[in-house]
């Protein structure tokens, strides 16, 4: 190993050691193998670096990690329940949030309230105790004094109308679909 690539390795990806411990510790189910999992990726990380350095070293390690666990559950005759449970939580660590994707995710969270507050009354009420309070059907039907199964009714109307708004055609038709969700929200209040 040369100097510069051991001293990168050192820099880079041996001060993560704590990091990638805790992460291969709560994945992957059998801890025994937990200490050969951290020598294969630091193995694999240095062989790819010895040819070209990765842009995100932090990234690139996980990345490894992570893929020498899918791997090894791939070549598994049998896998365990277990571990097909915490496949999923392999990504969690290689994702990093963005400007962008914090910047998308603030635009969908107003949209989503903006859409909210154009559902009819009840239907805002009955969605907010059960989706953001997470009450069940039956404490908002006793809180609200109506049936569960208008509970059930209201939740479907609104999943239905917020739908609409959220997965239509932004760029033209938004102006289009919030008449229609306050429309059908007003048609509602009459009828009532």
């Amino acid at each position: 190993m040369d100097d510069p690539l051991e001293t990168w390795f050192k820099r880079e990806v041996l001060s993560q050691e704590g990091a990638l411990l805790r992460y291969l510790f709560r994945v992957w189910p059998r801890r025994d193998e937990v200490t050969d999992l951290r020598q294969e990726t630091y193995a694999r990380v240095l062989e790819a670096a010895a040819s070209s350095r990765p842009a995100q070293p932090r990234a690139f390690l996980f990345a490894i990690a992570r893929n020498l666990m899918a791997d090894r559950i791939r070549r598994e005759r049998v896998v365990s329940i277990e571990a097909v449970g915490d496949i999923d939580e392999l990504h969690v660590l290689i994702e990093e949030v963005t400007p962008e994707r914090s910047n998308i995710a603030r635009q969908e969270l107003k949209r989503l309230a903006a859409a909210f507050d154009l559902l009819p009354p009840k239907c805002r009420d009955v969605m907010w105790l059960r989706r953001v309070q997470e009450k069940s059907q039956k404490e908002v039907a006793t809180e609200m004094g109506i049936k569960e199964t208008t509970v059930e009714k209201h939740v479907s109307k609104a999943v239905r109308l917020l739908a609409k708004y959220m997965l239509g055609d932004s760029s033209s038709g938004e102006q289009t679909q919030s008449t229609e969700i306050a429309q059908e929200g007003n048609e509602h209040r009459t009828r009532q």
